[in-house]
């Protein structure tokens, strides 16, 4: 199994989860032009696409799947909630999963869980084939215990780490997007992302990647530091997605 990202942030998400010949796109959050250049840079043709699995309806998550899926054909899998909630037009092929059960897509299984993030139906996911687990958790404002037990001893997790929140409290955002963005159907900070990562086992980790980093309220550097205290020295098989380049391909052995 191996993943990548096309980019991680407020201005467009997208990740790649490929096994074997099965590729997944979570999210399609750029334009579909800028979807497909942003693929040419990991190697993968539109057309090598077998689902777009969507987390939830905010259009930094959703804004190129309607497009995409209709100009190269690709099935669209979402929960209920966020079918009613976003009319993405007529999509090549739409199928609902229940928000609570397991389902596959070729040679990837697929756990969905629910998310508290202000969306009428957030979910994140847990991918594995018979070997390897890859966790995904952005867009949520507090940890649950049931994101606890769904990311246990992974192999490779991406978390949301968006802001610090002193950075947050003195920036330029209006009242009212403060305190969304720090409430608890928000965004995780960079603390409650670290304290995410305190209460999981992580003895089997082979990568560990901050994303959804906010551009106005966070740094990587204000990110390094949260993790430090969890982490110590930092280890080589941590790092940050970036919103204009996301990540190369990560390998899970």
């Amino acid at each position: 199994m191996r993943f990548a990202s096309l980019g991680s942030g407020s201005s467009g998400n997208a990740t790649l989860i490929q096994s074997g010949e099965t590729v997944i796109m979570l999210d399609c959050g750029f334009s579909c032009k800028e979807t497909v250049r942003r693929l040419q840079r990991l190697e993968i043709q539109p057309e090598q696409i077998d689902a777009i699995v969507v987390t939830h309806e905010h259009n930094d998550h959703i804004s190129g799947v309607g497009v995409f899926s209709r100009k190269y054909k690709t099935p669209v899998w979402m929960n209920y909630g966020t079918f009613r909630q976003k009319n993405l037009g007529e999509l090549s092929q739409l199928e609902l999963f229940n928000s609570h059960q397991s389902f596959q897509i070729k040679d990837i299984l697929l756990q969905p869980f629910p998310v508290p993030h202000d969306a009428r139906e957030a979910v994140q996911f847990v991918f594995s084939n018979q070997h390897k687990r890859l966790g995904v958790v952005t867009d949520l404002g507090h940890i649950t215990e049931h994101t606890i037990k769904q990311l246990d001893n992974l192999d490779a997790l991406i978390v949301e780490s968006n802001h610090d929140l002193t950075l947050l409290q003195n920036g330029s955002y209006r009242e009212s997007l403060k305190r969304r963005v720090a409430g608890n159907y928000g965004h995780l900070s960079n603390q409650q992302a670290a304290d995410l990562v305190r209460n999981i086992g992580i003895s089997s980790l082979q990568h560990l990647v901050a994303a959804h980093l906010s551009a106005e309220n966070n740094t990587p550097q204000h990110t390094l530091q949260a993790f430090e205290d969890v982490l110590g020295d930092m280890p080589e098989w941590f790092f940050i997605a970036e919103q204009e380049h996301g990540f190369d391909w990560k390998k899970i052995v």
